[in-house]
């Protein structure tokens, strides 16, 4: 197994950002022609999802997720949390992450993960701006 971490530092509360230049170049340095390629968020306000990469569906998956999850709702995780320390703000970052998911695997074949033409790769922050991490493994 090859196995590799790659770090991002989000801008935004949510943002969806596309990686997966990342995840080829990645794939590439393993030299693993056949095999797994799974990529994961390791955050629970984050996400990894596969889909068409157009500025007018990013936008609709925002509003879709917006309106399945809205901000003003009487939370529970909204409180104090005496083990943190501090109010947990982040709510709706949980709940959206549970609903993209934290994961995707592609088959390896030839070295390039099986994918449509259309499909990329996106992280999703939720929670954000934060530093971020994405692990990257790579099985025969």
């Amino acid at each position: 197994m090859y196995y590799e971490e790659f770090t991002l530092r989000t801008s935004r509360y949510e943002q969806l950002i596309l990686i997966t230049n990342q995840v080829l170049e990645i794939a590439a340095k393993s030299g693993i022609q056949n095999g797994l390629l799974t990529v994961l968020t390791k955050h629970t306000t984050t996400g990894i999802f596969v889909n068409e990469s157009l500025e007018c569906l990013e936008s609709d998956i925002e509003a879709f997720l917006s309106a399945l999850v809205p901000e003003e709702h009487p939370y529970s995780h909204a409180r104090m949390l005496r083990d943190y320390g501090s109010t947990a703000g982040n709510p709706t970052g949980h709940l959206k992450s549970l609903l993209v998911g934290n994961h995707c695997h592609f088959p390896l074949q030839g070295g390039l993960p099986v994918r449509g033409s259309a499909q990329e790769i996106y992280f999703c922050e939720f929670d954000g701006p934060a530093e971020r991490t994405i692990a990257v493994a790579v099985t025969n």
